[in-house]
């Protein structure tokens, strides 16, 4: 899968909730290569501050759309919102190491998404819905959930944890996916876990499936100057040395990292 420069034209990009936008660009060229798990660099503007790229884990996939969601959380997310239809996104990618899943999904999987980690998850989703996984998803209520409805269309099972109780299982989305495990039957456990949330939860998630004797699949969120691995500003560690989350990840192993 070759990254590529791109101008790539804004079909839409609207606030869906919150904070949270979801941006959708015409590019065939990225459409086609794209991976679940992997992101693209963006531009936000043309001139002036900020400098530096926009990672942004790729969402989904639609014919020659490609859609992102994103939080507004600094300047380069918010002078990103403020870019409209028709006009031009200078983008790089798709860039990084995704999701390993096969070419033909088979057995049980589960996807545990934190927050806006639902993000690159529901992009996965649609590559395994022959399977039909379960998805776990937390949030810190239940006006912080995200893509619900996106995942009921492609026939996932569903199960909602939030901090407060205000909707589903009342605690943390781990805690769920930990009592699940647990009171599952040998041959009903599934054999990945695949994540993507903040890096406490990505380490809880890693500890249980430790626990559990189950692979999993992490996808880390990492500040990245480049994007494919010239800078080293995004290195993690591994029990095989530092390694980039921009290139050799953002997805790893679980049982491959070093907390």
């Amino acid at each position: 899968m070759t990254a590529t420069q791109v101008k790539v034209k804004i079909i839409s990009n609207r606030k869906i909730k919150n904070n949270c936008w979801r941006l959708e660009l015409d590019s065939g060229a990225i459409a086609r290569s794209a991976s679940p798990g992997q992101f693209l660099e963006i531009k936000v503007c043309d001139e002036g501050l900020p400098l530096l790229r926009r990672p942004i884990s790729i969402h989904g996939v639609n014919g020659s759309r490609v859609q992102l969601i994103y939080e507004v959380v600094g300047s380069g997310t918010r002078v990103l919102s403020g870019r409209r239809k028709g006009e031009f996104l200078d983008i790089i990618g798709p860039l990084g190491k995704g999701f390993e899943y096969g070419r033909k999904p088979v057995g049980k999987s589960v996807l545990v998404a934190g927050g806006m980690g639902v993000a690159p998850l529901l992009f996965l989703a649609r590559r395994l819905k022959p399977a039909k996984p379960l998805v776990l998803i937390g949030a810190g209520s239940k006006e912080q959930l995200l893509c619900l409805q996106e995942f009921k269309a492609f026939g996932c099972r569903m199960a909602i944890a939030t901090d407060d109780g205000s909707a589903g299982f009342k605690g943390k989305v781990t805690e769920m996916l930990d009592r699940l495990l647990r009171e599952m039957p040998d041959a009903g456990r599934p054999g990945n876990i695949y994540a993507c949330g903040p890096q406490p939860m990505l380490k809880a998630v890693a500890k249980i499936c430790r626990g559990h004797n189950i692979s999993s699949q992490l996808s880390l969120e990492r500040h990245m100057a480049c994007g494919f691995g010239a800078c080293l500003g995004c290195v993690v560690s591994t029990k095989s040395g530092y390694k980039r989350v921009c290139k050799e990840g953002p997805v790893f192993k679980g049982e491959e990292l070093v907390w």
